[in-house]
């Protein structure tokens, strides 16, 4: 009887070690299968960094008054852009995007054919006669090849808006151009609404 109680004992004892023993088993597997499912989970996608398109300014640029000394007119330019002077006006570069003033005599005002005349592009996209703040002026908008970039040597398509103002005897061309597709409408109005005549109409 002794030796029947004592092999139970041993066997009770055998299979409480077998289960003790395939405890930590269990769980090592099911950390594992979490661990493997949290890895298949995708990633949050991470927040794209708002920016520009090329060519776009930005809605926060400073405009300020630009005169040339002895030339009878007043434009707005963007605050900080590179200026380049000429005979009768001036170059305003900033990246891809520039400002182009200058003054020419005219025995006429000009017409919408003289000013197509004066484009040499067979992409025009717009001609016709607008009313600005500082007078009536004839508008064209076409497309071209940029000046070739000194660094890069790239060329990039440029849509260009020329203004052409006339006063007393002389033209005014405000020629305004950057990348096709830039979302310059708005600075580019407040450019041409700016320009007039220092002079008495």
């Amino acid at each position: 009887m002794k030796v029947r109680q004592s092999v139970m004992a041993l066997a009770i004892a055998g299979l409480a070690a077998g289960c003790a023993a395939s405890a930590p088993a269990q769980s090592t597997t099911q950390t594992q299968s979490q661990t493997q499912a949290q890895a298949q989970e995708p990633a949050p996608a991470p927040q794209p960094t708002e920016s520009n398109p090329p060519g776009d300014i930005p809605d926060s640029t400073v405009f300020v008054s630009y005169r040339h000394p002895g030339q009878p007119y007043e434009v707005k330019v963007p605050e900080g852009w590179a200026r380049t002077d000429l005979p009768t006006g001036a170059g305003f570069t900033d990246k891809l995007n520039t400002i182009r003033i200058e003054t020419a005599p005219a025995a006429a005002p000009p017409t919408e054919a003289s000013v197509r005349n004066q484009v040499h592009s067979g992409d025009i996209r717009t001609l016709g006669t607008v009313s600005r703040n500082g007078g009536k002026a004839v508008r064209i908008v076409y497309r071209a090849d940029s000046a070739r970039d000194p660094v890069t040597g790239k060329v990039v398509k440029d849509e260009v808006e020329r203004y052409v103002f006339y006063h007393a005897g002389r033209d005014a061309i405000l020629t305004l151009s950057g990348p096709v597709g830039a979302d310059n409408v708005d600075p580019w109005r407040t450019v041409s609404d700016s320009f007039r005549w220092t002079t008495a109409p």
